[in-house]
């Protein structure tokens, strides 16, 4: 087993700060993509792709339950769980999901083409809705891996680390 930490966490205060401002500042966006927007299911599967790439156990454990209560198949969450996009998903929720992987490997800086295609697919109403679906399971991934992070520190790697951690090194350009 690896024992070095290598999922994205908050390394500064501010990083946090930041992200939980942007949330702030769109709280209204946040009520409506939770009640109306995007459906339980997909919302589900926008944060289980994030989830993935970032590695947070926390958020996967709780989002994996979640996807199969909003009615995700159990087929296709295997699929996220094991870090792919699957091939049943819903032609209508693809390319969120293509976005959504890209989105959380380039940490939450997307290429503008991909930010314009959402837009063009979604609207501008839809994509802003996405967007903080993606920004809050952000937050909550890199939180639980912070929380990770020190508890590998704290216990010298005995505990917080996964097995599969080295499957998390993350190239330096897309480095925090």
């Amino acid at each position: 087993m690896n024992k070095r930490f290598l999922r994205r966490t908050y390394s500064h205060p501010r990083e946090f700060l930041l992200d939980f401002r942007y949330m702030m500042s769109h709280r209204a966006m946040i009520r409506r993509a939770m009640r109306e927007l995007i459906p339980p299911s997909f919302r589900e599967r926008l944060m289980m792709t994030v989830t993935e790439v970032n590695g947070c156990r926390y958020c996967s454990y709780y989002h994996s339950r979640r996807a199969l209560t909003s009615g995700v198949p159990e087929t296709e969450l295997r699929e996220m769980l094991a870090g792919s996009i699957p091939q049943d998903t819903p032609a209508a929720e693809l390319p969120a999901l293509l976005y959504a992987r890209q989105w959380a490997e380039s940490n939450a800086s997307p290429d503008l083409q991909a930010e314009k295609h959402l837009r063009e697919v979604y609207g501008e109403e839809r994509t802003q809705a996405i967007e903080i679906i993606l920004h809050m399971i952000r937050a909550g991934n890199l939180m639980g891996n912070t929380a990770d992070y020190w508890l590998a520190v704290l216990t010298f790697g005995r505990f917080g680390l996964r097995e599969d951690e080295a499957r998390f090194a993350i190239s330096k350009e897309n480095r925090p």
